[in-house]
């Protein structure tokens, strides 16, 4: 190919491959949507391959650009730990915590307040993930993700089984005696999880119960628990979950344990900020 393409060129390729979004590019490098469009098709002519495939509303890579995009990302995060490992960091940068939006309400929130007041000059940015699409070690420091592990290129932290319980409203729950009485009422699922309410019932003896309640879906947890706490329903959710709250109850004392748990994730680099390993311990050591 001869002499490399342009270091801009190669970093609107890199940033719009990571996001698959040439406006998020844009964002991300500071320039407009159409400056990142046009360094990648003056890339692509310069390769002689296309990189990605443009839909109305997406991108996708192609077979050429998933292929490169890995030794190109490599190469920009060597350069900046060889910067960062020479030189030391030119500014105080918050730590990014990205992580959904219900663990940061009732799991990362109190731990947060106590790291916090221990260590107040360690700045911190919390990012907000709700799909699985969401996460990934660019960009953030630290994940708190949900699943069964064996993700590539970070370092994973378990916080511990996880187990599945009924909740709703502490009036609710005074009229459920046992699993049986939840016919008539309304299930509410969250949606992505392993195990969901046909598991948990199967466990509790009553498997036909679904088909003999109401049902409400929403596509994130937070809003299943809400709905439970105003009288909307009786949500499933994460035992882990429930160490802090009062505007919740479990009915029942049944729980069923997860092949999917939490875990603390960080990029797997050579070079780990001070700050951010000073956050990553506090929440092992708190977990």
């Amino acid at each position: 190919m001869g002499q490399l393409p342009p270091l801009l060129w190669l970093q609107a390729f890199e940033s719009a491959a990571r996001t698959l979004s040439f406006t998020a590019a844009g964002n991300e490098l500071g320039v407009t949507q159409a400056a990142i469009s046009q360094r990648v098709r003056l890339l692509e002519d310069r390769v002689g391959q296309k990189l990605f495939v443009r839909h109305a509303r997406s991108l996708t890579l192609t077979p050429a650009g998933q292929a490169w995009m890995p030794s190109i990302h490599d190469a920009f995060m060597r350069i900046s730990e060889g910067t960062l490992e020479v030189f030391g960091s030119t500014t105080e940068q918050p730590v990014t915590i990205r992580t959904t939006p219900v663990i940061q309400q009732s799991w990362l929130a109190p731990r947060l307040v106590a790291f916090h007041r221990a260590y107040p000059q360690v700045a911190v940015r919390l990012v907000s993930a709700i799909w699985p699409d969401d996460f990934g070690p660019e960009g953030a420091d630290i994940e708190i993700r949900y699943g069964k592990g064996g993700w590539a290129g970070v370092d994973m932290q378990s916080l511990g089984e996880d187990q599945l319980q009924p909740v709703c409203s502490p009036a609710l729950a005074k009229t459920l005696a046992s699993p049986s009485d939840l016919a008539g009422h309304t299930l509410l699922h969250a949606a992505g999880f392993g195990i969901g309410w046909s598991g948990w019932l199967q466990a509790a003896n009553v498997a036909d119960m679904e088909a003999r309640c109401w049902s409400i879906t929403c596509d994130n947890q937070v809003m299943t628990l809400v709905l439970a706490s105003q009288g909307g329903g009786v949500a499933l959710t994460h035992r882990r979950l429930m160490e802090r709250r009062t505007d919740l109850a479990a009915p029942f004392a049944l729980s069923v344990v997860s092949d999917e748990r939490f875990w603390l994730v960080r990029p797997n680099r050579r070079h780990v900020d001070e700050d951010a390993a000073l956050v990553w311990a506090w929440l092992v050591e708190s977990r």
